[in-house]
């Protein structure tokens, strides 16, 4: 399926860093809490599947890819309102995307 180049600029995809991360264990499959800083958009929280790939600590500071403009999502007893980008491996583990330098939180994939 082909979208439109107005379709794509729709999603607002923004870079962010990692300000926190806890646990989640009401989630089903095993997960982390998230709290994102994305500047001037402002902290939005996540939950995300990384638990094979990433420990609490490394992931503190992090900055990561993310789309932003998502309606809030309830996973259990948590509201996820954006949703963290990553690559699937063969294995079916998730490795984050995210800039190859250091940029602005906020600052908008195009």
């Amino acid at each position: 399926m082909t979208i439109t180049w107005d379709d794509f600029e729709k999603i607002d995809i923004r870079v962010g860093t990692i300000a926190e991360v806890t646990d989640f264990p009401k989630a089903k499959k095993p997960s982390y809490q998230i709290k994102i800083d994305f500047g001037t958009v402002g902290l939005k929280h996540s939950s995300a599947q990384i638990t094979d790939l990433y420990t609490k600590e490394e992931l503190v500071g992090k900055q990561v890819v993310a789309i932003v403009n998502f309606p809030p999502k309830q996973i259990a007893n948590f509201f996820s309102e954006c949703l963290i980008l990553g690559v699937y491996t063969d294995q079916k583990e998730v490795v984050l995307l995210q800039p190859e330098r250091k940029v602005e939180n906020g600052w908008k994939i195009g």
